[in-house]
C-alpha cells in the first residue's frame, strides 16, 4: 500500500490532507482513483485512509483505521558518521533508515578527505534528506529519520556521553557490540569513522566524555559497510529485527 508522510497539522482521527508534489503522485504517477486506501503516517502513527478527493493542488482523505507504526524499532538509535569522500554518505543515509536509525549525524573528524563548508553541506543536506524519506516510505517506517547538521568532533564526543549508551568504533579493536549494548537499552548512539578512521586523540575524548570504545571483529570494514554492520547488530541484539 502507498505511503505518504504529512504534517501534525493536515491530519486527525476522521480526516487527512495529502498536499503538493505528493498529491501530483498518487494521481498522475499511481494513477490512484477515489475509493483507494494508502497509508498516511505521521509522528510514529500510521493511518489507513481511503481517498475522496484528487487535483494537483491536494488529496482529501478519509480516516478508517490507525495505530503505532510497526516499522518503528523500541532503540533509538542515532548514527554519528564522518563524513565520507563522494557520494558514499547517499547510501549510508539510505541504508541506516532501512535498518532502522533515527537521526543521522555527520561529523567532521580529523581525517575526513572531505571538508564541506557550511554553504556546500547545507545543499548536501537538503540532497540527504529526500533520501532518508524516500527509504523511509520505501522500508515501511513511520517516521521520517533526521539529517542532522555537520557537527565537530568536539560536540560528537559530548552528545555520545548524554546517550544511554554511547558508543565509538574503533579500527584499532575495542570490545565487541555483544559485551557493550544491553538488550533492554532505549536509546544507543553510535560513531564511525571515515576512510582514515579516528586519531587516538579523538577516540581518547570521546571515552573520557563516556563513550565505550568498540570494535567490529578482526576485518577492517569500509566506512559506507562499518556503520550498517554495526546497526544490524545493535537491532538485533535490542530485539529489533
Amino acid at each position: 500500500m502507498p505511503r505518504f508522510f504529512v504534517e501534525r497539522e493536515d491530519i486527525n482521527d476522521h480526516t487527512a490532507l495529502i498536499r503538493g508534489a505528493d498529491a501530483v503522485h498518487i494521481g498522475r504517477s499511481l494513477r490512484m482513483r477515489l475509493g483507494d486506501e494508502l497509508t498516511v503516517c505521521c509522528e510514529g502513527r500510521d493511518y489507513i485512509c481511503r481517498i475522496d478527493t484528487i487535483s494537483d493542488e491536494q488529496c482529501t482523505l478519509t480516516v478508517l483505521s490507525s495505530g503505532e507504526g510497526q516499522g518503528e524499532p523500541k532503540t533509538r538509535l542515532t548514527l554519528y558518521q564522518a563524513v565520507p569522500k563522494g557520494d558514499k554518505l547517499d547510501t549510508i543515509v539510505q541504508k541506516s533508515v532501512e535498518l532502522g536509525a533515527a537521526e543521522i549525524v555527520p561529523v567532521l573528524t580529523a581525517r575526513c578527505v572531505s571538508r564541506p563548508d557550511e554553504k556546500s553541506f547545507r545543499k548536501k543536506r537538503e540532497r540527504l534528506s529526500r533520501i532518508a524519506l524516500e527509504a523511509a516510505k520505501q522500508c515501511g517506517r513511520s517516521i521520517v529519520p533526521e539529517v542532522g547538521e555537520m557537527i565537530s568532533l568536539d560536540e560528537c564526543a559530548k552528545r555520545l556521553g548524554r546517550h544511554e549508551t554511547g558508543l565509538i568504533c574503533y579500527e584499532k579493536g575495542g570490545s565487541p557490540l555483544s559485551e557493550t549494548v544491553p538488550a533492554d537499552t532505549g536509546d544507543i548512539g553510535v560513531f564511525i569513522g571515515s576512510e582514515g578512521g579516528f586519531d587516538e586523540e579523538e577516540v581518547e575524548k570521546c571515552r573520557a566524555n563516556g563513550a565505550k570504545v568498540i570494535g567490529m571483529g578482526s576485518r577492517i570494514l569500509r566506512c559506507e559497510t562499518a556503520p550498517l554492520a554495526a546497526i544490524a547488530i545493535i537491532m538485533n541484539l535490542t530485539g529489533n529485527m
